[in-house]
Formats: structure tokens, C-alpha cells, sequence
């Protein structure tokens, strides 16, 4: 899948369709809350398959129900691209 860079303004109107989502740090940023870690870690691992198909993974870290998300392109120089836009709308469907 083909990747580019965002610009601030293509970032921002992708932010308007993922409320939950911040930039903190140069990067999309969102934890998630779910009510055990069996289901946390089951989230993780259904997020992971997705995330090996498109070539692109995230940064995350888990705690019990608690999952702390950053999203950015490594080989962009850390630059948000349209793969962290995909991710990030991957990741909150299956939330949901």
C-alpha cells in the first residue's frame, strides 16, 4: 500500500472524523478502556493482524484494560501519514 506524508491540514481534517484522537508529541494519540485485559489484549491482537497486512505498526503499550496508542511513520521522518489515519479508523471500528 502506498504511503505519503499529511500535511497539518490534511491532519486536521482527518482528526474531525476520529474525535477520540489528539496530536500529542507529532504524533495521533489515543488511549483506549476496556473492561479486562483479556479483552484488551484480544483487541491488540485483532488491531496487530491488520496492522501486518497494511505493513504498519503502531506504538503502543498495555495496561490491564488500558491501551496508550501513538501513531506515526517511522520512514517519514515520524510524520503522520494516511497509513496512521487508516490505523487509527481500523482501531476505533474494532472498539466499537
Amino acid at each position: 500500500m502506498a504511503r505519503y506524508k499529511l500535511s497539518d491540514k490534511d491532519v486536521a481534517s482527518a482528526l474531525a472524523e476520529l474525535p477520540d484522537w489528539e496530536i500529542k508529541d507529532g504524533k495521533l494519540h489515543r488511549t483506549y478502556k476496556f473492561d479486562s485485559f483479556a479483552t484488551a489484549m484480544g483487541w491488540m491482537v485483532s488491531v496487530a493482524i491488520f496492522a501486518d497486512k497494511i505493513d504498519h505498526h503502531p506504538e503502543w503499550c498495555n495496561v490491564y484494560g488500558r491501551v496508550t496508542v501513538d501513531l506515526s511513520t517511522h520512514d517519514m521522518d515520524n510524520a503522520i501519514s494516511n497509513l496512521d489515519i487508516l490505523l487509527a479508523k481500523k482501531m476505533d471500528s474494532l472498539a466499537a
